[in-house]
């Protein structure tokens, strides 16, 4: 008798390896006061930065951040000689327009809807500015509100907003418009403005018309970054301001007091925040409007940490202290 023999079941089918998770890759077009703000966050929590800037003095101080850097004029440079963009998974667009070009990067239309639809990127934001609302008599402004710009400025901010959106047209990229009010934080700030005696320039003379100043500091603008990236946000705006919109003047004379108490031989030379002298050919337009940021708070789950200029100035004298640093008169 032939004995019986159990067929083998068959090895199991192999299994796919799993794809490794591609890497977070951002590209800072761009990385000035904010934009090296986050990619010196990103580059701690362990993305890959890449980005521009205008001059080879800061190509080097960005690589010594540990970022891939490159020196790029958007009017004058091709979007081929910036090979990590290719690589770029978020990138952030932080270039202002430019009085009688516009967008310098939206003029390379073609070659930036190929590196999106070629790329790899799956979110983008555009840093704007809240100055595309105009002057609106005082009124509380939200990302609804129509839009009504007059200076010059504020109006290709607005063209330049348009322009990025409507170069969107992968329903898979997540894109976002943050209009920042004035951004501030170390190093940029009133108080390092009183400490270095910098007298005013007229723009800055000019704005103590307005009755109302939205103001953000760049640790919130990060937040709102952040906040940006972990929701699918398809074409939306929205306002990073804090919850204080108050005159120049009140501001410098907070600032004053704080480095005064703390301070008191560090102030050499008065500043007149109020002087209201300026260029008869220099025009600024008071804008005055209080813009809300409930959207920030309540879609994008955002939590100020420095929802006045109170706790942001504060929070800059601190780091001074903590640091055993003032900031360089000289500078």
């Amino acid at each position: 008798m032939v004995p019986s023999t159990t067929p083998k079941p068959a090895p199991p089918p192999p299994v796919a390896a799993a794809s490794a998770p591609q890497p977070r890759h951002m590209f800072v077009f761009g990385a000035g006061f904010v934009g090296r703000y986050v990619s010196e966050r990103l580059l701690a929590q362990g993305w890959q930065v890449s980005g521009t800037c205008t001059s080879a003095a800061k190509k080097r101080e960005l690589e010594a951040l540990g970022m891939c850097a490159s020196v790029f004029d958007a009017t004058e440079s091709n979007l081929a000689d910036l090979q990590s963009l290719q690589c770029a998974t978020h990138l952030l667009v932080s270039i202002p327009p430019i009085l009688g070009i516009g967008d310098p990067l939206l003029n390379l239309n073609e070659d930036l809807k190929r590196t999106l639809s070629h790329g790899n990127v799956q979110w983008l934001c555009y840093l704007s500015s809240t100055s595309v609302y105009g002057d609106c008599g005082g009124a509380l402004v939200d990302e609804d509100h129509v839009v009504n710009p007059k200076s010059e400025s504020a109006k290709l901010r607005h063209t330049a907003e348009k322009g990025w959106l409507n170069l969107i047209d992968d329903p898979d990229l997540s894109a976002s418009i943050l209009r920042l009010g004035g951004i501030y934080g170390p190093g940029r700030s009133a108080l390092d403005t009183l400490v270095k005696s910098n007298s005013l320039s007229q723009r800055q003379k000019l704005r103590e018309s307005k009755q109302y100043t939205a103001r953000i500091h760049v640790a919130d603008i990060y937040q709102a970054i952040l906040a940006s990236m972990s929701i699918r946000c398809a074409r939306k705006i929205f306002n990073v301001v804090d919850d204080d919109p108050a005159p120049r003047a009140e501001v410098f004379a907070f600032a004053r007091s704080l480095i005064e108490r703390r301070y008191p031989d560090l102030i050499t030379e008065p500043i007149d925040v109020n002087s209201t002298g300026f260029d008869s050919q220099v025009r600024i337009i008071p804008a005055k409007k209080r813009v809300s940021n409930a959207r920030l708070k309540q879609e994008l789950g955002v939590e100020l940490l420095h929802p006045t200029y109170r706790s942001g100035l504060q929070s800059i004298l601190d780091s001074w202290q903590a640091e055993s640093k003032l900031p360089d008169r000289n500078r």
